[in-house]
């Protein structure tokens, strides 16, 4: 087993994308539970300006609905990917996915994405994610 301490969860702040508001709220109140600080987009165009609003590392990692009007989740991810700032080259972006095989996971993959979840996320499996993904 890894001794290796974890990251702590608690004061991170993590970018939500996503479209609908019942499933934003969920994940939301997930993230509140260990004390992280969730900022909502409602899709992945606002989740791409929000990102390029604040400052190298102001977020930790993003979690990213990859079905949203308006720019889905691939497009922002390759968005932010692409922007000139180490920490777009470098932030943990979470696939959030209805159906596992809903998204050409390799696609997803080849876009710049660093995890992948199914939905409805269990928050255990949120957690220990952020956890492994989050860097200190």
């Amino acid at each position: 087993k890894n001794a290796e301490k974890k990251v702590e969860l608690a004061g991170k702040r993590i970018l939500v994308a996503e479209d609908i508001a019942i499933n934003a709220e969920i994940m939301m109140m997930i993230l509140n539970g260990k004390q992280i600080e969730a900022e909502p987009a409602a899709n992945g165009r606002i989740a791409v300006d929000m990102f390029s609003a604040h400052a190298e590392g102001y977020y930790d990692a993003i979690l990213m609905d990859m079905r949203m009007p308006e720019m889905d989740g691939l497009e922002a991810t390759k968005t932010i990917r692409a922007m000139d700032r180490p920490d777009a080259k470098t932030i943990p972006i979470i696939a959030l996915t209805a159906n596992a095989f809903d998204e050409d996971v390799q696609r997803s993959m080849q876009a710049g994405l660093t995890a992948h979840l199914s939905k409805p996320v269990q928050p255990d499996v949120l957690y220990e994610t952020l956890e492994n993904l989050i860097e200190d």
